[in-house]
């Protein structure tokens, strides 16, 4: 009976399976299919506006590569990116670059032939160059570059092809600028605005009337619709041959994919190192317009589905589609936002839906290769400029009224003048170069000074008579503590120096925390080695404490500073690994007399200790019975944190070090303990195990009193056991309050 039950759910499972893979098909196909319908007419717009500054006949030539690189992106960036839902067609920074790119060889005086060879090799080696970033693993870098330039940057492709399209929407000459469409009124077409009209709003109607049938497709039925009705006042316009106003006639229609691949690979192969070279700066342009184009888009897929997507693969595959779009004359794209979210919203769930869209896309060119020789150049460009206008990022403009962003406005402003006014070559550069700049302002906005703390307000572990107490606390006004933050570098480097040389005039130990700077480059050791100098000639010290062993970076600071000659052995900059230690430091050197005593203290018997020099003799007497002798070696450690806690102990020569271990080597030094000092006192009381390392100094001795025996004491002598737990106490509360004030005083 378990054996058929096993069956069954068996077979539900597998029909549960086979029902969700079903589903999944028709969802991927319903969302390919919507995706070919918004992505398929913006790719034939971008196709005609690159074609149509070479000649006026060659715009359905455009529309063919329109076409033709919707096919290829669709079919081959899916099946090899790392990506599921993002739909790769021809995009509007590739028409933007490459229109531009158009005019500027036509002006030359290039021939129609050798621009679009030129233009293919662009698309060749922008995807090449793709491949070789998401290879080089680049592609997780681009999502670091700053928002102001990829908003300034696409704002400036938005107003090129506004700029771009407002000729072809009034019917000006084929090949007219912008300026002299506008100069000549007399050249306008009102036909060609009438259906630009129609066409741009059609493209803004209201949401709800575009739920069905995506905007873009409404638009251009709406174009054609309304050029038939004007067709009927004028028998003229219907009519594809030589028609400014029309796309025309599809080239090529019969040719197949590959006597086209054939031929273009003959042209390619044709070129020389002179033409490439000709053509590497716009290609490397492209390449990243194209690249931050699609990982931008990757990561508002991500975000709306919960997904995570490979960017490094996303390139490869993005770059594998260029170069197959330019092999077969279409036009370089990208992952698109429109075409993605209309896949996602459709049903698509898998890359089957993009690669279904790009082959409804060749389905299109081979059966509606006819019909979209009717379709008008202004429907086209309305179209374009509907895209174009909606690139800009109207939202920057809020920046300007507000005195933090305002900086980031002005960097989205010069990158959109640079790109309208210069190119978008040049816009890239700049681009880089604000970067930078904005790096360095949000570097410089923070203070490299996290905390300073004047050397009364902080404390070292180590217990102290009230004489050298009295003189350490005379050296505490010579000192200061500045805890570091962030990166030290060539941006931060004066305001380190402003705040380093207040002090060098008034101070003679001038102490360093490290910990938490995260970068440090040439010119912050060069001033740090100015102030070392000035600290140096009135005979006081630089110190360093809590130095990281390894940056972010992969850097080395310790050997860095040294190697760099702020640290050494023979001048006045020092190093230690913990501010306590650094802060021990100097006040053995602000008590150079007691420091003699200090490493070699004399024994101290018990009745010589305060807390028991009052009780009677009989009850030392039997507190001494009570306690054994333990000789431990210096470097070798008295009890171990997590151990023992049955045991208490007094230090009766030499000098314990307490820490408390936090992670691998890493420690905080709670108390330096000398004799007459009672250790081990909170595992004792609570007998789950001692909660620091006791570390021996130097050779130490320690009077060792068991749990057990402390009990038997207390029966007879209670005062004596008293005094032992009051001291306990005594000395936790003591640490605590030193802990509590130099919480404190960090805390600032």
């Amino acid at each position: 009976m378990c054996v058929e039950t096993s069956k069954r759910n068996a077979s539900i499972t597998m029909a549960e399976q086979t029902s969700a893979d079903r589903k999944e098909i028709v969802g991927d196909a319903w969302g390919g299919l919507a995706a070919m319908l918004v992505a398929l007419p913006s790719a034939i717009a971008f196709g005609v506006t690159i074609f149509s500054p070479l000649a006026g006949s060659l715009a359905a030539e455009g529309a063919l590569a329109g076409i033709l690189g919707a096919t290829a992106l669709g079919l081959i960036a899916p099946a090899f990116g790392g990506s599921s839902r993002l739909i790769t067609a021809p995009c509007a920074p590739a028409a933007a670059v490459l229109a531009a790119l158009a005019v500027s060889f036509t002006q030359e005086g290039m021939e129609a032939d050798a621009v679009l060879l030129l233009l293919g090799m662009i698309g060749l080696l922008a995807g090449a160059i793709q491949i070789g970033l998401g290879l080089a693993g680049v592609g997780r870098l681009i999502k670091f570059i700053p928002y102001p330039v990829v908003s300034g940057y696409l704002s400036g492709v938005g107003f090129i092809i506004i700029g771009s399209q407002i000729p072809k929407l009034l019917g000006a000459p084929a090949g007219a600028s912008l300026i002299d469409a506008l100069r000549t009124p007399a050249a306008w077409m009102w036909q060609s605005i009438v259906v630009g009209v129609i066409v741009i709003a059609a493209m803004l109607l209201p949401t709800r009337l575009t739920r069905t049938i995506p905007a873009t497709i409404l638009a251009l039925l709406a174009g054609v619709g309304g050029y038939l009705l004007l067709g009927l006042i004028d028998s003229s316009l219907l009519s594809t041959d030589r028609n400014p106003l029309l796309v025309g006639t599809l080239g090529h229609v019969n040719a197949s994919l590959v006597d086209t691949l054939r031929q273009h690979w003959a042209a390619f192969s044709s070129l020389g190192l002179r033409d490439v070279e000709q053509v590497l700066v716009p290609a490397l342009t492209l390449a990243a317009l194209l690249s931050i184009d699609t990982l931008k888009t990757c990561l508002v897929i991500d975000a709306m589905t919960n997904t995570h997507h490979d960017s490094n693969r996303e390139l490869v595959g993005q770059g594998l589609g260029n170069i197959a779009s330019s092999l077969i004359g279409g036009i370089p794209g990208a992952g698109t936002m429109g075409a993605s979210l209309v896949n996602i919203s459709s049903g698509g769930r898998t890359r089957r839906s993009g690669m279904i869209a790009g082959a409804l896309s060749l389905l299109a060119f081979l059966v509606l290769a006819p019909l979209i020789a009717w379709v008008p150049i202004a429907a086209l460009s309305a179209i374009l400029m509907v895209i174009g206008f909606r690139m800009i990022d109207r939202h920057s403009l809020a920046y300007f009224f507000t005195p933090a962003t305002r900086l980031d406005f002005m960097v989205i402003v010069s990158v959109i003048l640079v790109a309208v006014f210069g190119s978008l070559i040049a816009a890239s550069g700049v681009g880089v170069a604000l970067a930078i700049l904005l790096f360095i302002r949000e570097q410089t906005r923070s203070s490299v000074v996290r905390n300073r703390i004047e050397g009364r307000e902080i404390f070292s572990r180590h217990a102290r008579t009230p004489k050298e107490l009295e003189k350490a606390e005379q050296a505490r006004d010579d000192v200061v503590v500045f805890e570091l933050q962030g990166s030290l570098f060539f941006g931060t480097a004066n305001q380190l120096q402003m705040a380093l040389e207040a002090e060098t005039a008034i101070r003679k130990y001038v102490i360093l925390s490290m910990r938490r700077v995260q970068s440090l480059d040439i010119t912050a050791t060069h001033v740090l080695e100015q102030i070392k100098d000035q600290l140096e000639e009135r005979g006081a010290y630089l110190v360093f404490c809590d130095i990281p062993k390894g940056l972010p970076s992969g850097l080395k600071m310790k050997r860095f500073l040294k190697d760099t000659g702020v640290v050494r052995p023979t001048n006045r900059a020092f190093a230690f690994r913990q501010l306590d230690e650094a802060l021990e430091w100097v006040e053995a050197r602000s008590m150079e007399e007691a420091c003699a005593e200090q490493h070699a203290p004399p024994a101290l018997e018990l009745r010589d200790m305060p807390i028991f020099s009052e009780h009677p003799d009989e009850a030392q007497a039997a507190l001494e019975d009570a306690m054994t002798i333990r000789f431990v070696k210096a470097g070798k450690k008295v009890f171990k944190s997590g151990a023992g806690g049955e045991e208490l102990f007094i230090v009766r020569r030499g000098a314990v070090k307490l820490t408390l271990p936090i992670h691998k080597k890493e420690s905080y030094h709670l108390a330096t303990c000398e004799p007459g000092e009672i250790i081990g006192g909170m595992g004792f009381l609570d007998a789950t195990g001692h909660t620091a390392d006791a570390l021996a100094l130097t050779d130490v001795e320690v009077y060792v009193l068991t749990r057990s025996r402390f009990l038997a004491l207390t029966a007879e002598h209670q005062a004596i056991a008293f005094a032992i737990v009051e001291n306990i106490a005594h000395n936790l509360a003591s640490r605590l309050r030193v802990a509590a004030a130099e919480i404190a005083a960090l805390r600032g």
